[in-house]
């Protein structure tokens, strides 16, 4: 790794020996030298940031090389110098196969971390908690409308609403308007006003009451609604949860005995309170509603005899994301949280890298890493089942890239998938999860999701992750109901503009001023605090509690 002060004066980088192009890290301008690598290159033309340019002469057809893989083909001929842009280069990606041979992986040094504790919640199954929440969810879409009612009684008179300062401008913006001194075309800008008292929590050591609405449930197929089900018993099952309050309508697809049994399925001696709620079972609505916040007062009051405690890191769940990529995701924010995934499995924790849309491409060196055949076989299975449906209705991984990471120098699935496999790390895979599956298992896993940032990250957390990081580009205020969602910037432009969203910065990598183990370390202990309760991730402070369940369709 070379040294922070090496690297200060680079204008350009060639991430791997192999490579056959060059990210630009500053914008470059035609007739420009840039060294780099031991050579000398001529720009023939303005290469954005985060852009590639041609360290050689292409043919049509020629591999492109990027990270050491595989990521496309030469569409036309281009000139060592010349920009890459989706006019001249074309997806592409290497076959796969299991091979024969032993895994060589060094463990980074954890002595550092050995002694190091978050303080946690301990659930009676083992698992630690990084949050204590009660949810309350739905079987079916037709309950929604009953769990706004039920928001609103528990969290305003419970002291968990958030205070709406936004209320008071329209407040003040309707005043304006009735004494006639506010017209159509009048522009007034919003000043936040001092916000009312807050009510106190009446349970001080519950962190809050999240309610999990979606469209699920009924409608769709057999499947969806069983995948729902397994959804909602990881939820329900997951160590930020203290107990759950569940609607059913009853006549819905998506029945309370499904559900009981992939709870089960995840743990057959569960020890948190469970209630049941069917609506057409009830005297009527009101009853319903009656009785749902009786036994979900009673269950917080249990839920609040529960206090943090120290645990060790090797009880930490990390779910590794990434959404919004830019061309410098894949050199500083993903292999930074991979350095830190590295960490947390050395020390016995686990990490989950999902979305295999993003992984194609790089599906030799998972193979690889595999640590049995079974688990390189699963892998695989699950990529080509998931290539096979895309395929099936006239898409591919190939259409992954949206128009945001093509314009900041994504412009293949397959580069893309190279810099977001860096999340990884470089550690053994030691289990494969189908969606909607619970980890179990030390080390790395690798999670069946799409791409998409919502879909993704509530799957993580259906799989057991209680806190999720996640590394941006170009910005996402993405958050969960129930696990800390921690948003790492590629770039310190993007920290500075969108610091009301985003929780830390790596752009010190392209910057020059810090290496990529020493940014990993930096955010573990960002992490160690926000796991302890000691910090709030701004998607918490802002009440982001993003929750959209996978229907098992063609989603990259």
């Amino acid at each position: 790794m070379e040294q922070p002060d090496q690297r200060l004066q680079r204008k350009a980088l060639k991430l791997d020996p192999r490579d056959n192009v060059i990210v630009a890290l500053f914008p470059l301008e035609a007739g420009e030298t840039v060294a780099c690598d031991g050579n000398a290159y001529t720009i023939a033309e303005r290469i954005p940031p985060k852009h590639k340019f041609a360290a050689i002469d292409f043919e049509p057809g020629s591999d492109i090389i990027m990270y050491g893989v595989l990521v496309g083909k030469a569409s036309q001929k281009i000139l060592s110098g010349q920009l890459l842009s989706t006019k001249n280069i074309r997806h592409d990606a290497s076959s796969y196969q299991r091979r024969n041979q032993s895994l060589d992986w060094t463990a980074p040094d954890v002595s550092r971390w050995k002694s190091r504790t978050f303080l946690g919640y301990r659930r009676p199954d083992g698992q630690i908690g990084t949050r204590n929440y009660w949810i309350v969810l739905p079987l079916v879409f037709c309950e929604n409308r009953n769990l706004a009612v039920l928001k609103r009684a528990l969290e305003e008179e419970l002291g968990f609403a958030r205070p709406q300062s936004y209320q008071q401008f329209v407040r003040d913006l309707a005043g304006l308007y009735r004494s006639g001194q506010l017209d159509g075309g009048a522009a007034t800008p919003f000043v936040e006003t001092a916000r009312g008292s807050q009510p106190s929590r009446l349970f001080p050591n519950v962190d809050g009451i999240k309610f999990l609405t979606h469209e699920g449930g009924c409608g769709g197929t057999r499947e969806d609604s069983n995948n729902l089900c397994g959804l909602l018993a990881g939820y329900i099952n997951h160590p930020n949860v203290a107990g759950a309050t569940v609607l059913s309508l009853g006549c819905q697809h998506a029945q309370i005995p499904i559900l009981q049994e992939q709870l089960r399925l995840r743990n057959p001696n569960l020890q948190k309170p469970v209630f049941f709620f069917e609506q057409q079972k009830s005297l009527s609505e009101p009853a319903l509603i009656s009785d749902c916040i009786r036994k979900t007062f009673l269950g917080l009051v249990e839920a609040n005899k529960l206090s943090r405690t120290p645990a060790p890191l090797s009880s930490l769940t990390v779910g590794l994301k990434c959404g919004g990529s830019d061309g410098f995701s894949g050199i500083s924010a993903n292999p930074a949280i991979g350095h830190l995934a590295d960490l947390v499995n050395t020390l016995g924790g686990r990490t989950i890298l999902s979305e295999f849309p993003e992984l194609c491409g790089v599906e030799q060196n998972l193979v690889d890493r595999c640590v049995s055949d079974d688990v390189a076989q699963r892998f695989s299975q699950l990529m080509g089942d998931y290539a096979a449906r895309a395929k099936a209705v006239r898409s591919g991984f190939e259409m992954n890239p949206s128009p945001g990471n093509i314009k900041d120098g994504l412009l293949t699935d397959a580069m893309k998938s190279a810099g977001a496999a860096k999340k990884g790390g470089t550690s053994p895979v030691t289990a494969v999860l189908d969606y909607p599956e619970y980890g179990t298992k030390p080390g790395l896993h690798l999670q069946c999701t799409p791409g998409n940032d919502v879909e993704c990250v509530t799957a993580q957390v259906g799989a057991g992750a209680n806190v999720v990081l996640f590394t941006t580009g170009l910005g996402t205020p993405t958050g969960n109901p129930i696990a800390p969602v921690v948003k790492i910037s590629t770039n310190t432009e993007l920290f500075e503009r969108m610091s009301d969203i985003i929780d830390f910065d790596a752009g010190s990598i392209i910057r020059g001023s810090a290496t990529v183990e020493q940014v990993g370390e930096q955010i573990l202990d960002r992490v160690i605090e926000i796991a302890s309760g000691a910090v709030a991730t701004k998607a918490e402070s802002l009440g982001q509690d993003d929750f959209i369940p996978w229907k098992r369709g063609v989603s990259l």
